[in-house]
C-alpha cells in the first residue's frame, strides 16, 4: 500500500508530537487506531451482522382544534 520505511515513521511521529503535544499523543493514536479498525470492518462486512437496525419513532403533530392547516385556509381564502 504505502512504501514507507523508518526514516518516514519517524518523521511522522515527530510532526505529530510537535502538533499534539506528549500528552494528546497516545489519545490520538488511540482514536486513529479505532478509526482504522472500524474502517476495516465496514470494507470487509464483519460489522453488518453486529450493528442493530435503526428505528425511527415519529410523533404525531398536535394542534389546538380551534387551529386550521394553512392549506385549508389557503382554501378558504381562495372561495
Amino acid at each position: 500500500m504505502f512504501n514507507l520505511g523508518m526514516p518516514e515513521l519517524a518523521l511522522i511521529l515527530v510532526i505529530a508530537l510537535i502538533v499534539f503535544g506528549p500528552g494528546k499523543l497516545p489519545e490520538v493514536g488511540k482514536a486513529l487506531g479505532k478509526g482504522l479498525g472500524e474502517f476495516r470492518r465496514a470494507m470487509s462486512g464483519e460489522g453488518a451482522a453486529k450493528d442493530e437496525p435503526i428505528t425511527v419513532e415519529a410523533k404525531p403533530v398536535e394542534r389546538k382544534p380551534e387551529e386550521k392547516p394553512a392549506e385549508v385556509k389557503k382554501q378558504e381564502e381562495t372561495k
